[in-house]
């Protein structure tokens, strides 16, 4: 068996491998075989075989499918959830993911892109196009990315400071107007929620602190902060407590030098438009 995603965490496994038994079990337990499966879901024998078997990844579409026929109440669509935010993320990012899923407070400053966590889908590929990637690889990676948005949507969402450097704005997606125009106009929604702040800081601040690099302050529910850092060859989170009373002295000086929120808004409204 040839198993399509890096073997996961505390399995056994992948979580690929997971959802391929998954599917081999439930499939017996209903008393069909691959034949009558994929006459059910409208796709080739060939194709449901090669899910099980772990030489296709299972896609959206193909697991919806599935639930829908054999009345799992949407069982397979949060396994593929919860796989992609495992298996479509660096190891090195997972434990980052837990504490943004545990925090009561982001606070995230970015000089260069827009924030992961209010990328669109399109941006975020954008981001990634000039690294060496598979297409399947960029796929896990932005379907991660995207799924980590849930924490400012869900029932009880955490609340969001972000503040970006005015180039943040301004920067083209390589000809994509449009792409950039539409980026900016999810922020301009994302700032209308009352627990999201998006702030910027202007060009008339000059050189300002932490311009040589975006971080993230994470508060959990303990009351403990843990920063994440973005370097070049990977991330790094950091637990060290002079480490983080330096961070928030920056990210005091930083949110310092932004704009209001009010003025924020203004100043990527008119940012949004220029793009159109």
């Amino acid at each position: 068996m040839r198993i399509w995603a890096e073997t996961g965490e505390g399995m056994g496994g992948s979580w690929w491998e997971f959802i391929a038994g998954e599917l081999r079990q439930a499939r017996l337990r209903a008393g069909l075989s691959q034949e009558d499966l994929a006459k059910l879901i409208n796709y080739s024998a060939s194709h449901v075989s090669g899910v099980e078997t772990g030489q296709r990844p299972p896609k959206s579409d193909f697991l919806a499918a599935v639930d829908q026929a054999m009345h799992t109440g949407g069982m397979f669509a949060r396994m593929l959830h919860r796989a992609s935010l495992v298996e479509g993320t660096p190891p090195w990012l997972r434990t980052w993911i837990d504490s943004e899923r545990e925090a009561t407070l982001l606070r995230w400053y970015e000089p260069a892109y827009v924030p992961g966590i209010l990328q669109t889908e399109a941006y975020a590929r954008m981001t990634m196009a000039d690294s060496l990637l598979t297409e399947e690889e960029t796929d896990q990676r932005v379907v991660s990315r995207l799924g980590r948005q849930a924490i400012l949507t869900q029932a009880h969402p955490c609340p969001l400071v972000a503040v970006l450097d005015v180039m943040v704005l301004r920067r083209p997606l390589r000809g994509h107007a449009a792409l950039m125009g539409q980026q900016l106009a999810h922020l301009v929604k994302m700032a209308a929620l009352p627990h999201v702040q998006i702030l910027v800081v202007p060009e008339e601040a000059g050189l300002y602190p932490a311009l040589q690099g975006g971080f993230i302050l994470a508060t959990l529910s303990d009351g403990t902060v843990l920063a994440h850092l973005d370097h070049q060859v990977r991330a790094q989170v950091v637990n060290h407590t002079e480490d983080i009373a330096s961070l928030q002295r920056k990210w005091e000086a930083v949110r310092g030098e932004a704009l209001s929120r009010r003025q924020s808004l203004d100043l990527i409204k008119e940012a949004a438009r220029s793009w159109i």
